[in-house]
């Protein structure tokens, strides 16, 4: 069964049956007691492929009790407990509900945010709570479909670090009604895709568009396939964005791969969608409003709208995100607008009461969010999408920043069909990504943190003579730390430095550990340098090989060159072209 065919209306909605208790102020699954207890569906994932298409749609057998091991006969063996209800499979005939009750909290709605990002062709949710119980959130495990990673991630967010998804939307056909759409036959490519970066504090965040034509290379994907063995997928130099996905046999993996390449930020998790992903979960959220400042009458995406706002959902939501040359300049620059445009009000109404405190909408966006969405292997449980959906849950709207990789139109080409990487802009935002650096004027370190971080710098600074340094190659391009030895050397006089080879692990950003009495030295070769105050760690001293105390200079992934400052930038500048999800835009 396609995504589309979900969630019809002869289907029980567990989320219909949820009442909330005035004198408990809890919700309650009200049910009649005199029915017999109905068979209770188990986890599916053994018989799901690598891939998991096939897995998708099927029911329970009637009158089968399929329950996870070691957990229904106990509670059928003790009196007085019945097994929980799980929500009836699609296409299962009907049966009356068990006499139980159940609860699901309601107390604080903060607790039950859920994130939805869906634009083009390209969707996802994350639930941020259980809303069933056990079951149920083994019903919700069982709806998602995850490949491997191949290698390509960061192996994972974590929670006490800046987070990176990449969210890949593809133009495969899928389901009824999606004719109209991409090309018959196409093993999907990497269509609409989105660099998610949400800063360290939770403050902010920035979603990177990455134009579909852009010229890339694509480096080699070492690649898993459907029997588990492996494949190098060779790469391409000069060719689409796009075609970094589905082509030759390639997968998500190689995106991200493609990705790092371009931007030089390597993407935690990756999400995948196709042209349904749009339309069920903009329909579980009750539709969007968009405004349109001009009437749209569009044969190619098979939109009509007038001027004004709107409320769309459903197949209507996809013809939205999928016009180009109705909008605009009639490319695919104009469309990555409109889909900011459609992402910013879709953010609006998730984050708005209406959506997080209405069990319902709760309930159908966890269905058609694990249903819709095709994860990484890092990312492929209930439990591992709900600690992410907390961490999104963080950001408020208004900090939330659109903005796409700055291209121009191909020298190459006549008849403009692609675009090139502005070699004088992109780096600057990429640079700001990488540096966790907010679009929007945010804090992002709390008062007190910030100012321990730039009181390191101040104080009495050692000459140059004095500093005694050990120079490591933390992730710096190979022979770095000989040639900053050098520079420090002939260049700045400081010649009590030495070369001590490799790190013993790779750092994303240079960084100098000293003990409080190297604290005047530290000062000087961060001076020297170009160093900020976050780049000084306060620590221990290490031995140089004349046995005497020296601080620790560890070059990261971040250095550029011997002289080149590492101060990174504070803020973006003023002419990066960026909008915010607070603000409603009307499309022109």
């Amino acid at each position: 069964m396609d995504a589309q065919g979900r969630g019809r209306g002869e289907n029980i909605d567990p989320a219909d049956q949820w009442v909330l208790n005035p004198d408990t102020g809890e919700y309650e699954l009200r049910l009649s007691t005199s029915a017999p207890q109905s068979p209770v569906p188990g986890p599916r994932r053994a018989g799901r492929s690598a891939r998991g298409g096939a897995a998708r749609g099927r029911s329970a057998a009637p009158g089968r009790s399929a329950e996870p091991a070691g957990r229904g006969t106990r509670e059928r063996e003790k009196p007085g407990r019945e097994v929980p209800p799980q929500r009836r499979r699609r296409g299962a005939p009907p049966e009356e509900p068990p006499g139980r009750r159940g609860r699901r909290p309601a107390k604080k709605p903060k607790a039950k945010k859920v994130l939805l990002w869906a634009g083009g062709t390209m969707a996802f949710v994350v639930l941020a709570t259980g809303v069933g119980g056990y079951l149920y959130l083994e019903h919700l495990n069982d709806n998602i479909t995850s490949v491997p990673d191949d290698g390509a991630s960061t192996g994972g967010f974590s929670k006490d670090k800046a987070i990176n998804i990449l969210v890949i939307g593809t133009d495969k056909r899928t389901g009824a009604g999606n004719d109209g759409y991409g090309d018959a036959g196409s093993a999907g490519h990497a269509d609409t895709t989105i660099l998610l970066h949400v800063s360290r504090d939770r403050s902010n965040a920035t979603a990177l568009s990455i134009p579909r034509d852009l010229i890339v290379d694509i480096p080699d994907c070492p690649t898993q396939q459907e029997d588990g063995s492996q494949k190098v997928i060779p790469g391409s130099s000069g060719v689409r964005f796009n075609t970094s996905l589905g082509q030759s046999g390639r997968t998500p993996s190689c995106t991200m791969r493609t990705v790092t390449e371009l931007t030089g930020i390597k993407p935690d998790n990756f999400m995948v969608a196709d042209f349904n992903a749009v339309k069920t979960l903009t329909s579980a959220v009750g539709g969007v409003e968009v405004c349109l400042a001009k009437d749209i009458d569009d044969p190619d995406s098979h939109l009509k709208l007038s001027e004004g706002t709107h409320t769309i959902e459903g197949e209507e939501a996809l013809a939205f995100v999928r016009t180009r040359h109705s909008v605009g300049t009639g490319g695919d620059l104009s469309r990555i607008e409109l889909q900011q445009q459609f992402l910013s009000a879709l953010m609006r109404k998730l984050k708005s009461n209406d959506t997080l405190t209405s069990p319902s909408k709760m309930i159908k966006l966890a269905e058609a969010g694990t249903e819709a969405l095709t994860v990484d292997s890092q990312l492929d449980s209930i439990g591992k999408l709900k600690d992410l959906g907390l961490e999104l849950g963080k950001l408020n709207v208004k900090n939330l920043s659109f903005t796409t990789v700055p291209v121009r139109d191909n020298p190459a080409e006549t008849v403009k069909a692609t675009v090139v990487l502005n070699e004088a802009e992109a780096p600057k935002v990429f640079d700001l990504i990488r540096n966790d650096v907010s679009f929007t004027e945010v804090k992002q370190q709390k008062k007190k943190e910030k100012a321990e971080v730039a009181a390191r710098l101040k104080g009495e600074k050692a000459p140059a003579s004095e500093v005694r340094v050990r120079i490591l190659n933390g992730g710096a391009p190979g022979g770095s730390a000989q040639e900053t030895l050098s520079w420090l050397q002939v260049e700045q006089g400081v010649d009590k430095s030495e070369n001590a080879g490799n790190a013993p692990a790779e750092l994303s950003k240079t960084t100098l550990e000293y003990a409080p009495d190297q604290a005047a030295q530290a000062r000087r070769l961060a001076d020297i340098l170009g160093l900020s105050g976050s780049a000084m760690k306060p620590g221990e001293s290490v031995t140089n090989a004349q046995g005497l105390p020296a601080i620790s200079l560890t070059l990261g992934k971040d250095f550029k060159g011997a002289g080149v400052s590492l101060t990174p930038p504070d803020k973006a500048p003023d002419d990066v072209e960026k909008s915010t999800a607070d603000k409603v835009e009307c499309a022109k």
